[in-house]
């Protein structure tokens, strides 16, 4: 008869666990804790991103337009009259040639639907403070710049849902999730444009000084605050930048400098003197990119259609810096040659 002689496992019992029931309490309490702080986290995180979205962003852009219409004045909307060349040519860029442009890069390169319709967000909203501030810098014609963004930021109200509606279903397709309801969206852009822009121009009616004195400081916080958005989605949308930018940034090149040339040649070659094209070439070349994010975020939701327009934004302000050198060492030269021939005409006499 064979039998085990190996050592044998004694089990004492237990007379009382409470020592090892507390730990397990504690263990499960830690854990619900730390589940706690997580999700309040996460919440605060969606809190504050729905705040940029659904306060900041709209009542900023607001502050934003009425700050443009304190630069107008009732006479900027007739100058259409008085210089209707320059005006046209720069509207016909913005308004026409600037969508079919951005439509045709959109199909031509490869890129998702969402980052398409980016696109489409960005040719639909052109000029802005931005570009009012460029061409100052630039030495341009700020009063054209000024009637062309006033003109075009009236018209796109109207046309942005009607080409972006078609642009969802061209890109989305039909049954997507993403509908725009274009009344909706016509008194929304009513509120944060033309109503604003109004405010502003009465301010600048009764109360002129206080007017002149916002001026540069509104030009300073458009950019500061666009700042402030591209730097938000990229927290945001942390998880996809690297694509977002390889994706976006050929197109967004492309688009930024094809715009520029566009506006620069179409304006030479109708005769237009320096300062108009400088004008003109920053118009069409650099758009209201705040106005596209706070589409692509407040009224259709989608992030991924907001990162087009955060990446041009970075382009742009790089080629309009560039530009400003440009066009101020052109201004400064017809300034000097204007001179001497002035002091050659004097010696003449």
């Amino acid at each position: 008869m064979l039998s085990y002689t190996g050592p044998r496992r004694v089990l004492y019992p237990v007379k009382n666990n409470s020592i090892g029931a507390d730990a397990l309490r504690a263990t499960a309490g830690a854990g619900f804790w730390a589940g706690s702080i997580y999700k309040d986290v996460v919440m605060e995180g969606l809190e504050i991103v729905t705040l940029v979205n659904s306060v900041i962003i709209p009542i900023c852009l607001f502050l934003i337009m009425m700050g443009m219409g304190l630069t107008l004045v009732a006479n900027d909307f007739k100058r259409v009259l008085t210089y209707p060349k320059a005006v046209g040519i720069g509207l016909t860029n913005q308004l026409l040639l600037l969508p079919l442009i951005g439509f045709a890069l959109a199909n031509i390169m490869p890129l998702e639907p969402e980052y398409a319709v980016g696109v489409m967000l960005l040719v639909l909203c052109p000029g802005g403070t931005t570009s009012n501030l460029f061409t100052y810098l630039a030495k341009g014609d700020v009063a054209l710049s000024v009637t062309m963004t006033a003109i075009a930021s009236v018209i796109t109200v109207f046309s942005i849902p009607v080409v972006l509606s078609f642009s969802l279903i061209y890109f989305m397709g039909a049954g997507s999730a993403f509908e725009l309801p274009v009344l909706k969206t016509v008194l929304t852009l009513v509120v944060l444009t033309i109503v604003p822009i109004s405010l502003g121009m009465l301010i600048k009616r009764h109360a002129p000084r206080i007017a002149d004195n916002s001026q540069v400081y509104v030009s300073r916080f458009g950019v500061i605050f666009l700042t402030f958005l591209v730097v938000f989605l990229s927290y945001v949308q942390r998880d996809i930048l690297v694509e977002a930018l390889l994706a976006t940034g050929p197109v967004s090149l492309l688009l930024n400098l094809s715009t520029m040339a566009l506006g620069y040649y179409s304006s030479k070659w109708f005769g237009l003197n320096l300062a108009q094209r400088t004008s003109v070439t920053l118009e069409v070349g650099l758009q209201n990119s705040t106005l596209s994010i706070f589409i692509a975020l407040t009224l259709l939701a989608n992030y991924k259609m907001s990162m087009t327009p955060a990446i041009y934004t970075l382009i742009m302000f790089l080629t309009a810096g560039i530009l400003v050198r440009v066009f101020g060492a052109k201004y400064r030269q017809v300034k000097r040659s204007e001179v001497e021939m002035s002091v050659l005409a004097a010696r003449r006499l």
